[in-house]
């Protein structure tokens, strides 16, 4: 498969190294090639070129492209370059937007006529992760796979938790209704074994049904805390996607500096309350009733400063802290500060269109923000390795875990006895490193 990223910036870059793991045939161009430079040590081929330039297009091999990427930092650049890819000859195109207006169903038609088969608006995105994280406070992440039939969630264990210091294999027992994917120490991602514990402020990756989501919350030790008010620092256009998805419960109090954002702000979103101040004094978040809020989110432009806000804010009592952290070397940094929830749209929109380049095999794919590993929602087909034995005589690679399937509809937890059958979804819970490995045992 041959596949065109136009940009270089962090959603392409991320990308085309997420795709050089695999044996796609991958041109990543920009016109900078500073930016390229970087990427020599990667398995793909670069392009010092325009993607709104005929000539450059064409020089990347545009005419035999499965899939055409525009991701630069412009939009209408992306919709261009899109729409002359897919004249020259690009099978499908996808654009990074900046306008939700783009996204209503009734434009989707208008698009595909143009040659933009696809649209993606990272800051939606995010914003739709925030309020997943405000709905389910106790939980760092969540994700839903196959229309929520199976969830994955991340949860911080603290030393009340009825899990901590026990091994795997003497939690396991009788109950099967959950499945331990992976465990995050420090900056460690393990991939575990019935002899692993479960440590204090490990990040645990769970996997288990709708049904048995407030048994995971009991054994972690979380208490259930309903998210009603909650007071968000940046104006920013997620901030405003946020507001508008928030359940009408949530009572929203946005603080921006600028006083023409301010005024935008209030011309676009309704029955939210709007504050001009700076969001950092803490004189000024007293006023405005930090101590009474369950949720804070910090949406500034600065990394550094949204996750010394977070921080400031737990001196205040606050239950629910959210962080937008766009500098990725300061991931990391962030959740071993223990400041709750951290967004990156990059790596949000990354991933998303990283499940648009899998095979129909593949329904979903996730990368984590907060770990060096991905999740992958796979069709077993008829004669694959993976349906020949039970899990526990699979000889599964110790990089990669099964945590659950789907069947018929309905989904169930992985253990070793489980006997996967053709055309079961399944959940596999991966380091970068076993990728390719996956293909073998599904195909």
């Amino acid at each position: 498969m041959k596949i065109i990223i136009a940009g270089a910036g962090a959603v392409g870059t991320h990308l085309a190294k997420l795709l050089s793991k695999e044996e796609q045939d991958i041109v990543l161009m920009d016109v900078d090639a500073d930016k390229l430079d970087e990427l020599q040590s990667y398995n793909l081929m670069t392009i010092t070129g325009s993607p709104s330039s005929l000539r450059d297009l064409k020089e990347a091999g545009v005419k035999n492209c499965d899939l055409f990427i525009a991701v630069t930092p412009t939009e209408s650049q992306n919709i261009t370059a899109c729409m002359l890819a897919a004249n020259l000859g690009a099978a499908k195109t996808l654009a990074r937007i900046d306008n939700y207006e783009y996204l209503q169903p009734e434009n989707k038609e208008f698009f595909k006529k143009l040659g933009v088969d696809e649209l993606i608006y990272p800051e939606m995105l995010a914003a739709q992760e925030i309020i997943t994280a405000l709905k389910t406070a106790w939980v760092r992440q969540w994700f839903e796979l196959y229309g929520g039939a199976l969830i994955l969630l991340a949860v911080k264990i603290r030393e009340n938790a009825l899990i901590v210091n026990h091994r795997l294999s003497e939690l396991s027992g009788g109950n099967h209704f959950y499945h331990v994917a992976a465990i995050k120490r420090k900056e460690t991602i393990i991939i575990p074994t019935g002899n692993d514990k479960i440590l204090t402020d490990d990040l645990v990756y769970f996997t288990t049904t709708p049904n048995h989501i407030e048994e995971i919350r009991i054994l972690s030790g979380k208490e259930y805390t309903q998210i009603k008010n909650v007071m968000i620092m940046g104006g920013s256009r997620i901030a405003i996607r946020t507001a508008d998805y928030a359940p009408d419960y949530m009572n929203i109090k946005i603080i921006e500096f600028d006083r023409d954002k301010v005024t935008k702000i209030l011309e676009r979103v309704k029955d939210v309350g709007v504050i001009q101040g700076d969001g950092r004094d803490p004189e000024l978040l007293r006023e405005e009733g930090l101590q009474e809020c369950e949720a804070f989110i910090a949406l500034s432009d600065s990394s550094e400063t949204n996750i010394l806000a977070c921080l400031n804010s737990k001196q205040y009592g606050v239950k629910k802290t959210i962080a937008e952290v766009e500098n990725l070397t300061y991931i990391d940094t962030a959740e071993s500060l223990n400041i709750g929830t951290v967004i990156n749209k990059k790596l949000i929109a990354a991933s998303r269109i990283y499940q648009l380049l899998l095979t129909s095999d593949v329904s979903n794919v996730k990368c984590l923000a907060l770990s060096n590993a991905e999740v992958a929602e796979l069709v077993a087909k008829p004669g694959s390795k993976i349906t020949q034995h039970a899990v526990k005589d699979l000889n599964l690679p110790k990089d990669l875990t099964i945590g659950g399937l789907v069947r018929n509809g309905v989904g169930m937890v992985v253990n070793g006895d489980t006997q996967i059958f053709p055309y079961d979804h399944v959940l596999v819970f991966c380091l970068n490193t076993a990728i390719k490995k996956i293909e073998k045992l599904f195909n």
